[in-house]
């Protein structure tokens, strides 16, 4: 049965991650040592990834500018004007505070960890997700109040200064990245020797990056301030949305001649939104209101999107293997 679902132990276990953080979420103390612990997983899964990639796989990667606009134009563009050509639909059966939160959620950038995470389990340019997800946050510090700005509230309201999650992003991922690079000619042999730490380290992080988010929502009450039918509705925005824009992701670079490693690429990098991100930006431009019902659009997308993802990341990596085997024959 679970091979007909197309479900595999990761899948299962993002599933077990949502369902023990609505039952047992971590909090209070336990979640500050829980998130610190996450941040460090983040920052070896960084320092892997620098030590994995050869130095002219990373030039090649920044030097891909077509990807990145692509991604770009996924991320603040196409999404943003689905979002928009949602409200009619959505406000009445939302409500206004929960259709803002759906609206933030298009402004947001790409996620970085699970963008990586997915393109490398695909077998995709995983230099080129670095740059394209690393650059789509950072920019992202900037675009996402504006776009709030321009079309939730209609003018600034709040003053943002995106300096420290500029600097908290270098340190948490760029450094690591680095280290690792600088490293590289002493960590790459022993990963060769342990081949799958990688894709364990990628799986993990991704597994505790689900659990510590999902539980903070649980906790501040998240269940108690949504009904059953709106969550529906919720669910099934997300869903068609990701739908939309997983499609879009896939046939556009195949009508730009990208090659497949690049498609993957965009595919995991420009249908994605983050959480990480996402829910500490909320906090700031939107003080005063309902955060709750701001940031769980996000939540619930945040979940789909990496179950869809696993799903797909995996189904590509076993046809990867089986092209392989039969190139081999």
């Amino acid at each position: 049965m679970l091979k007909l679902l197309a479900l595999d132990r990761f899948t299962i276990s993002l599933f077990v991650m949502v369902l023990l953080a609505s039952f047992l979420p971590v909090s209070g103390h336990a979640a500050e040592v829980f998130a610190t612990v996450t941040n460090i997983a983040i920052a070896i899964l960084f320092f892997l990834h620098g030590a994995k990639l050869s130095r002219q796989a990373i030039v090649e990667g920044i030097l891909h500018w077509r990807l990145h606009a692509v991604v770009f134009a996924m991320t603040f563009l196409i999404f943003p004007i689905l979002g928009l050509m949602a409200k009619p639909v959505l406000v009445p059966l939302l409500g206004e505070t929960m259709y803002w939160g759906f609206l933030f959620m298009c402004f947001l950038p790409s996620t970085v960890q699970s963008s990586i995470a997915f393109t490398s389990v695909a077998k995709g340019n995983v230099a080129a997700a670095v740059c394209s997800a690393s650059f789509s946050n950072l920019i992202g510090m900037f675009i996402t109040p504006v776009l709030v700005s321009i079309f939730i509230f209609g003018q600034s309201k709040h003053d943002y200064d995106p300096t420290r999650s500029i600097l908290e992003i270098g340190l948490l991922l760029l450094l690591p990245f680095i280290a690792g690079q600088v490293l590289r000619p002493v960590v790459f042999p022993w990963m060769q020797k342990m081949p799958s730490i990688v894709k364990k380290f990628d799986q993990g992080t991704i597994l505790m990056v689900v659990y510590g988010a999902f539980s903070g929502a649980v906790v501040a009450g998240l269940w108690h301030q949504v009904s059953l039918l709106t969550l529906l509705y919720l669910c099934i925005a997300c869903s068609v949305l990701l739908t939309v824009i997983m499609l879009l992701s896939l046939y556009i670079p195949k009508w730009l001649g990208f090659n497949k490693a690049d498609q993957i690429t965009v595919f995991f990098c420009g249908s994605k939104k983050t959480l990480a991100s996402g829910v500490p930006m909320a906090q700031i431009l939107f003080a005063g209101q309902p955060l709750g019902m701001i940031v769980l659009p996000i939540m619930i997308f945040h979940q789909i999107q990496l179950m869809v993802c696993g799903i797909i990341a995996n189904y590509w990596s076993k046809q990867h293997s089986e092209n392989n085997d039969v190139k081999a024959k």
